[in-house]
């Protein structure tokens, strides 16, 4: 079965049942400038879980378009792509947990209407329970009513959905389909779990009871109006449907995953795929009107066809052969989004425009990678290219390797660690104990603490310093120097300004310089430290567009503000004489 019947059949199985198809959104979300893409199926519909009444009806089905990019680095391996299609329908106060299972079940099993997936490599997954809510028996008993056996329904605390603290949220089931040629058959929750990181087991569908509402962190009581919200991704389901245990696989990637084998002249699987993917994202982020820059979705757009690039040159692809591959996905998706033809040779454009672009920065870095290939590759030239010109150390490899030198790569890893160690070394010393490690969330608070420290300034003054700061994973905490309580308007607008720069996508660069060209430069330091010599200057914003902040620092910190969620002030309070504290959480 391919893709096509996959969601025609979706669609007319929902259809059957009483809803009504509605078409897919922009990947550009309308009137929400919270998020930078359509990043699930319910967004579009977020009005009317609330309890708006739909046009509509209470039945609804579509196929909807979306992209994420927070899971960019896994795009390789089985399961993760940017963009995919996610099949969802929806009951807005109609039926409830017992019918939306069944007809859940009845869609991935049914034959002749359905899917027809084996019954016997289904697992399940439900809400565990907590200290405020029961586990989900309900669920449970509606999927072994159906005929699953006990022994494949697993008890999750994780199976719960909530947009943040305030909002409806409610229990989720999972389902996980056996993706192996060997049939795993019946799994203790530990191998579950194992075999889901392992993706041999891979979520194909999830059905969101949303019947509980959430006031300042805790659940408060039930909804009005219970609905359900199911969402699985296409890509996934064709893969389950395929008999594949990659998306990559699927009809849905084949024809592109094929062309690029055919142009390329190294065999290198994991930049085949991540040039198929990114490429298909762009196709359908230029024909929704994205077009590359340097912040906003335009940054998103930017990064991803540069990666292709990237990863086009390990994998031997000529010059100029990256942007025929659009024709491949028009190809593929014209007969269900007709825009992609509509909008193809503006597509190309656009692509062209930036791999070349992008090119020449490419060659300033080939011309500093033949400087250093006289003789082997040691592991600091590597981290320089690295560093510099944004060559990954596999492009680095293959470049010698068509040279015939080697590269120490143990060397490089050395270096890398050893940047890593200066730069958590340099956040000691120079952030005063702001960062006690680089886990990805603390990293995301380290620079979320730039754009508190400068908002501060915006809307209090120029006197507001920076007098110690804490960092954890879940959580910053900032000093600075101000004598008076902040009012509930004065944090209304620091907050609104520092979501506003997030939203903006800015970019963020670093830079070493001496502390008197710091000075000139107008960066901020850290509440009096003793610099060296040379010191690093962040930057948060572009000379395109403004920059917002900037100021000395060890870091590290993300590469876009894009990348923080959404800002907000637990706590404003006294810290000493003339030193106020915030507490603050990205969420």
């Amino acid at each position: 079965m391919q893709s096509e019947e996959i969601r025609n059949r979706f669609l007319k199985f929902f259809e059957k049942r009483g809803h009504t198809i509605i078409p897919s959104a922009s990947l550009v979300p309308e009137n929400d400038p919270s998020v930078l893409f359509t990043t699930a199926g319910m967004q579009p519909l977020a009005p009317y879980l609330l309890g708006e009444q739909h046009p509509k009806g209470k039945r609804l089905v579509d196929i909807q378009k979306c992209v994420r990019v927070q899971d960019i680095e896994e795009v390789g391996d089985n399961t993760h792509d940017t963009f995919f299609e996610m099949l969802g329908n929806w009951s807005l106060g109609d039926y409830f947990k017992k019918d939306a299972i069944r007809f859940c079940y009845e869609f991935l099993t049914d034959e002749k209407e359905g899917l027809g997936l084996d019954k016997e490599k289904i697992y399940i997954t439900v809400f565990a329970g907590n200290e405020n809510i029961s586990r989900d028996e309900e669920s449970k008993e509606a999927w072994m009513s159906l005929g699953v056996p006990e022994n494949r329904i697993y008890y999750l605390e994780d199976n719960w959905w909530s947009p943040g603290d305030n909002g409806p949220c409610g229990p989720d089931s999972e389902v996980f389909y056996d993706v192996t040629d060997k049939n795993l058959g019946d799994l203790s929750h530990e191998d579950f779990l194992k075999a889901d990181e392992e993706q041999m087991v891979v979520e194909i569908g999830n059905n969101v009871f949303i019947e509980y509402e959430k006031k300042d962190g805790k659940v408060a009581g039930k909804l009005a109006k219970r609905n359900v919200d199911f969402g699985g991704g296409l890509e996934r389901q064709v893969m389950a449907v395929q008999g594949k245990d990659s998306i990559f696989e699927t009809d849905l990637f084949v024809p592109l995953m094929d062309k690029i084998h055919e142009i390329a002249t190294v065999d290198n699987k994991m930049a085949c795929k991540i040039v198929a993917d990114h490429i298909r994202t762009s196709v359908f982020m230029v024909s929704d009107g994205v077009v590359p820059s340097n912040t906003d979705r335009g940054y998103i757009l930017r990064r991803l066809l540069r990666r292709a690039v990237r990863y086009a040159d390990i994998l031997g692809m000529p010059e100029g052969t990256l942007p025929p591959l659009v024709d491949i996905v028009v190809e593929k998706y014209k007969n269900v989004y007709s825009e992609l033809a509509e909008n193809s040779e503006k597509i190309k454009e656009e692509i062209a425009r930036e791999v070349l672009k992008f090119r020449k920065t490419l060659r300033k870095g080939l011309q500093e990678f033949n400087k250093l290939s006289e003789g082997d590759i040691s592991g600091k030239d590597a981290f320089l290219l690295f560093s510099t010109y944004g060559f990954p150390i596999d492009m680095t490899k293959e470049l010698a390797k068509g040279k015939g030198i080697s590269v120490d790569e143990d060397g490089f890893d050395k270096e890398f660690k050893k940047h890593q160690e200066l730069s958590r070394s340099g956040a000691e010393q120079k952030f005063k104990g702001g960062l006690a490690n680089t886990d990805e969330m603390s990293v995301k608070y380290h620079t979320a603490t730039h754009l508190l420290n400068q908002a501060l300034r915006d809307v209090l003054g120029d006197h507001v310093s920076q007098k110690g700061s804490n960092i954890t994973s879940e959580r910053l905490r900032f000093d600075f120097s101000h004598g008076e309580k902040l009012t509930d308007e004065e944090k209304k607008r620091v907050e609104d300004i520092i979501n506003q720069k997030i939203t903006s996508a800015l970019p963020v660069s670093h830079k070493d310089v001496s502390l008197e060209e710091a000075k000139e430069m107008g960066a901020i330091g850290v509440f009096g430290d003793k610099y060296g010599d040379t010191v690093r200057v962040y930057q948060i914003g572009s000379e395109n567009t403004s920059v917002f902040s900037l100021e000395i620092c060890g870091g590290p910190h993300v590469e876009n503000t894009s990348l923080l969620g959404h800002f907000r002030i637990k706590k404003e309070q006294a810290s000493s004489a003339g030193v106020r504290r915030i507490k603050a959480v990205l969420e």
